[in-house]
């Protein structure tokens, strides 16, 4: 019995999905703590759904879609088997040009293709005060590249804030970063999405 406990135990761990989220501080989880942040909170949606998942929190306070480049080699661990892409608001925040924001995300695609790693690409929308032709340039970045990669597309992570019926009670005090309140408020939003991110690796057989 023994025996054949241990030859069970392997493919049991087998069926577990790891979901690396590669991001920047509203991936971290900046200002709160550690199990409020958006990676705990979601792993913790996605498993009481009864989903055998484990989440990779890599995000980097400050980081831009070039930092997030830099690192995904490393992120895209054997282990990894779908990702979560939240970049491009410290590109904004910067003024950086979205013509590199967008080749800086193509090579992060590129990564995971090359692994076989499913992703879900979150999108970002630029203020106005850019500009018409920067707004237009750097929002189309994200569907462009989803319908291009085939990857699972979210249109805005902060969006069911911004909808809400007064976005000020679910961010911190610096108006750039939801609390724990507005974390999961973004959680039921973002876990569908996720959700089907994992029925995409069940179909690849990763």
């Amino acid at each position: 019995m023994l025996a054949l406990g241990l030859l069970a135990a392997p493919a049991a761990q087998a069926d577990e999905v790891v979901i690396a989220a590669l991001g920047d501080s509203l991936t971290q989880g900046y200002g709160l703590p550690a199990e409020e942040g958006l990676v705990p909170q979601l792993e913790r949606w996605l498993q009481e759904r009864g989903h055998d998942v484990r989440l990779i929190n890599a995000g980097v306070s400050g980081d831009t879609t070039a930092g997030g480049l830099s690192r995904v080699g490393w992120t895209l661990s054997d282990d990894v088997d779908g990702m979560i892409v939240t970049l491009g608001g410290n590109d904004l925040l910067r003024g950086l040009p979205p013509e590199a924001a967008r080749e800086n995300l193509r090579g992060i695609l590129d990564a995971a293709t090359a692994r076989g790693v499913e992703v879900l690409l979150v999108g970002m929308q630029a203020p106005l005060n850019y500009g018409p032709d920067y707004k237009a340039a750097f929002d189309a970045i994200y569907p462009d590249l989803a319908a291009e990669y085939d990857t699972l597309y979210v249109e805005s992570f902060l969006a069911p804030i911004i909808d809400a019926p007064d976005p000020r009670l679910l961010m911190q005090a610096d108006g750039l970063h939801p609390n724990a309140t507005g974390v999961a408020v973004v959680v039921a939003a973002l876990g569908p999405p996720v959700e089907a991110l994992i029925d995409r690796v069940a179909v690849a057989g990763r």
